[in-house]
């Protein structure tokens, strides 16, 4: 099930320095499990551990990296927690979406008694990772890493994930099976010290099962939190899976993680990320559709602000024909923010009939704010519908100016044309409180929000 297109290839050599205290964190590790993990668990987090130590960390000497600086996460020494940390209903409340399965981890740890598993049909199960690991190690353990790569320099972080897994979400649909109510995984950090976590997420969908999962990340405590997350989700024949990523972590918060899909003949995947929290940012999408008939949805909102920067990398790779993916992209950049997208769609010899489209839009509110695009395409079939774009623009003036001719002042006038902006991307979540919710960020974010919703209604 691996991709078969590797990364950019690397131009120099990573950042051998700064590893040590990391892997001095998993010797730790290891030693407080003493052997207690299943051994296809244990094999795969040394491989994991080998691959890390050997390659190090990104620079920007790497092509893929070259817009990102991970210096300031390598310099920091991040406390390694065994327990979760105390949180109260009344934290986790304004992160709680209505009407949801939910599952809570703090601190990297699944705590049941906040979690919300209200009954899930026949065929649905959700719960801890590490729970269902012990639970059936040799088919879970198999399904886990058959997606991830951690090959190069490039994917340190995902070597590093794995080499540190220890729980995350774990969802799995059985053929045919429905699950209506969707399943939200909480993440949540707290303490004022500067911890790190490593959630680790699987997702299975069987064949014409139906599936809506959220992922929600969020700080409680003050420290410089870093969360090193990969999610992988296999989608069977048929089948249909809605998934929502959420990351409203602080400001000072480092937050890196990998989506890994691949997906059977006839299987639909939608994806929406909404970003708006962390001092660096990098998320790496990877989508492989394997069979035919396949669609792909791969949408996002990043709004940035201060000195915050937000990383974007984007593979899709059609390798069977008749397939369809569709990517849109869109950030708002306030004050000295930053953003970089590198959007790919790879075309497959044979994977004729392909239809895809790649889209990213960015928006400055400052003279300060800086916005990279490169959406490329690759095509090696000769029957194919294929078409990528960006925008990099501010306000349009004479909008501005329209507004106030009729009486809007003017920092309402371009907080509505901001709010018209990011609409696009609003309207397309489907699940109502992950929606009113980013509705509600975006009122409080921008002047004068109350008019600008009243203008919305």
């Amino acid at each position: 099930m691996d991709s078969t297109i590797l990364p950019t290839a690397e131009r120099a050599a990573p950042a051998m320095a700064h590893t040590e205290p990391f892997l001095a964190a998993w010797q730790s590790l290891e030693s407080r499990l003493n052997g207690a993990q299943p051994r296809p668990l244990k094999a795969l987090r040394q491989a994991a551990v080998d691959r890390f130590a050997a390659n190090g960390f990104p620079t920007p000497r790497l092509e893929d990296w070259r817009s990102t600086d991970v210096e300031a996460i390598y310099e920091t020494r991040f406390a390694y927690r065994n327990a979760p940390g105390t949180v109260t209903e009344a934290e986790l409340a304004p992160f709680r979406y209505a009407g949801c399965a939910q599952l809570v981890f703090v601190d990297g740890h699944y705590v049941p008694a906040l979690s919300r598993l209200t009954e899930l049909p026949a065929g649905i199960q959700a719960g801890s990772l590490a729970e269902a690991l012990a639970a059936a190690p040799e088919r879970v353990g198999g399904q886990l890493a058959t997606l991830a790569r951690m090959e190069t320099p490039a994917q340190a972080f995902v070597a590093l994930n794995t080499a540190f897994i220890r729980d995350g979400l774990y969802v799995a649909a059985d053929r045919g099976a429905v699950a209506e109510t969707p399943i939200q995984a909480l993440f949540v950090s707290t303490g004022d010290d500067d911890g790190v976590c490593f959630p680790r997420n699987l997702v299975v969908a069987d064949e014409a099962s139906q599936l809506t999962v959220i992922e929600t990340y969020a700080t409680l405590g003050r420290g410089r939190h870093f969360t090193c997350g990969v999610t992988e989700a296999l989608v069977g024949p048929g089948a249909v899976v809605d998934h929502y990523k959420v990351q409203k972590e602080q400001r000072s918060a480092f937050h890196v993680a990998a989506l890994y899909v691949h997906q059977d003949r006839a299987s639909t995947f939608d994806s929406h990320s909404v970003q708006h929290g962390g001092a660096l940012v990098r998320n790496d999408w990877v989508a492989v559709l394997a069979g035919e008939g396949v669609s792909c949805t791969l949408n996002g909102l990043y709004v940035m602000a201060g000195e915050q920067h937000v990383d974007n990398h984007m593979l899709v790779e059609h390798v069977a024909p008749n397939c369809y993916s569709f990517e849109l992209y869109k950030g708002i950049l306030e004050e000295a923010s930053s953003s970089v997208f590198n959007g790919r769609i790879f075309v497959h010899k044979g994977a004729q009939k392909t239809d895809a489209v790649q889209s990213n839009k960015n928006l400055l509110l400052s003279r300060q704010a800086l916005a990279q695009s490169n959406p490329q395409l690759e095509i090696f079939a000769d029957d194919v519908r294929c078409t990528h774009g960006s925008t990099v623009g501010q306000l349009d003036e004479e909008a501005v100016f329209y507004l106030r001719s009729r009486g809007i002042g003017d920092e309402a006038a371009k907080s509505i044309l901001t709010y018209a902006f990011a609409a696009d991307i609003v309207e397309r979540i489907k699940p109502a409180p992950v929606r009113e919710d980013l509705e509600a960020f975006l009122f409080q974010r921008l002047p004068d929000g109350d008019i600008v919703r009243m203008a919305a209604l």
